[in-house]
C-alpha cells in the first residue's frame, strides 16, 4: 500500500498566499543575511523580489532588464553579484536546464530540491518528494559516491498549460 507523501506540495501551480511567500523569503533574506553580518541592499532586496513576483524562472538579463527600467542597475556584474550573495543565502536557486534562476520555495531549512518546470509558461514549482534523495543516497553509496550538491530538474507542463487538464 502506498504512502500518502508527506512534502508540501509546489506552490506556483496552485493557488495560495503569494504576499505572504513573498513576506516570508524577504524576511528569511534579511535575517540571513544578518546572521553573516552581511546587508540586504536594496537592489539585493529588488532582485529577489522580481524573481518572487511569478515564480518563473529568470535569466539574468531578464533580472537585469528590470532593474535597468527602475533606474536601479544597468551593468551585469550588479545582477550577477545580486544573483550570487542571494544563493549563497540559500533563498534562490539557479535551474541549469533554463540557465536561469527561481526564489526557494522552502527557504530556512536544507532540503534537496526537484524543479518542475513547465514548457508552456516557465513558471517553476520546487518540490521534495520523499524518498527521491535517500535513493540517490543510497545509490551513489553502493559506489562510494558522495552527493555534495544535487539538482533534479523535470519538465512538462503546468495544470494551466496542459490542453487536457483545461477542458
Amino acid at each position: 500500500m502506498p504512502r500518502p507523501p508527506t512534502a508540501q506540495p509546489p506552490l506556483a501551480f496552485q493557488p495560495h498566499d503569494h504576499g505572504g511567500c513573498v513576506a516570508r523569503l524577504v524576511a528569511c533574506a534579511e535575517s540571513r543575511a544578518a546572521e553573516r553580518g552581511l546587508r540586504l541592499t536594496p537592489q539585493r532586496r529588488r532582485v529577489l523580489e522580481i524573481l518572487l513576483e511569478s515564480h518563473r524562472a529568470m535569466g539574468a538579463y531578464e533580472v537585469l532588464g528590470r532593474l535597468t527600467e527602475e533606474g536601479l542597475g544597468s551593468q551585469p556584474p550588479v545582477v550577477y553579484r545580486a544573483l550570487e550573495f542571494l544563493a549563497d543565502l540559500g533563498v534562490i536557486h539557479r535551474v541549469e536546464r533554463l540557465s536561469a534562476f527561481v526564489a526557494c520555495a522552502r527557504p530556512g531549512r536544507r532540503h534537496r530540491p526537484v524543479f518542475l518546470i513547465c514548457r508552456g509558461c516557465n513558471r517553476v514549482a520546487e518540490t521534495e518528494p520523499e524518498g527521491v534523495g535517500g535513493a540517490l543516497d543510497a545509490a551513489a553509496g553502493m559506489i562510494g559516491f558522495g552527493i555534495e550538491a544535487l539538482s533534479v530538474e523535470i519538465e512538462g507542463l503546468c495544470p494551466d498549460c496542459r490542453p487536457e487538464a483545461r477542458q
